[in-house]
């Protein structure tokens, strides 16, 4: 059988964001912490974009993990939030599995921090589940690129799909012409360079025009 390409759906996509807490997020040496933060939020920006049910997990938050990025509870406030009082693995947390069946989603978009175990564990396990996975991988750290690697191979290996925040909102969004300012607005928000295109995109449209 060839290969099937599972594209993300917005109809039946579901975000986790899994333990982007103060004390893991130092932890983060394979990205740049401004430009890692920035990831996270675009993810969030995305979620909050596409209007897609999204779930916060937090894991021993009372100790050395240390407490959610402020901003994450902030854009969602209303979202389910899972404060796990030790489990590692959030899918090994009742709340956090009725969370993500509540729902009704079959697609999950994961990140968290940090990568071989906040993310690999939670997307192992909902994998074996029977849910689609796809790992934000920029969007999700860890301490060095041996361990990311080691984490995307397990999680790729185990079907889950590999891709990045811009991926994902380009893939949900399917066709330009849905809402070319809406989404143009949004990457230009998290890359600087993006904001320049359109800038120079508006301003050689306005001239054309005059």
């Amino acid at each position: 059988m060839g290969y099937e390409y599972k594209r993300l759906n917005r109809d039946d996509a579901a975000v986790l964001l899994v333990d982007h807490q103060a004390g893991l997020m130092s932890l983060v040496n394979d990205l740049q912490a401004d430009q890692f933060k920035n990831n996270v939020l675009a993810l969030a920006d995305i979620a909050e974009y596409f209007k897609l049910p999204t779930i916060l997990s937090t894991s021993f938050e009372d100790g050395p993990n240390g407490p959610l990025m402020p901003e994450l509870k902030e854009k969602f406030p209303d979202a389910p939030f899972i404060a796990r009082p030790g489990q590692i693995n959030a899918w090994d947390n009742d709340d956090f599995v009725a969370a993500v069946e509540a729902t009704g989603k079959k697609q999950l978009i994961i990140a968290g921090v940090v990568t071989e175990v906040c993310v690999a564990f939670p997307a192992l396990s909902a994998i074996e589940a029977g849910y689609d996975v796809f790992v934000v991988t920029d969007a999700s750290g860890t301490f060095n690129q041996i361990t990311r690697d080691a984490a995307w191979d397990r999680m790729s290996a185990a079907g889950a799909q590999l891709t990045s925040w811009f991926a994902v909102a380009s893939e949900l969004h399917r066709d330009w012409r849905n809402d070319v300012a809406g989404l143009a607005t949004l990457f230009g928000k998290h890359i600087p360079d993006y904001k320049n295109l359109m800038d120079a995109y508006a301003f050689n449209t306005q001239a054309r025009v005059s």
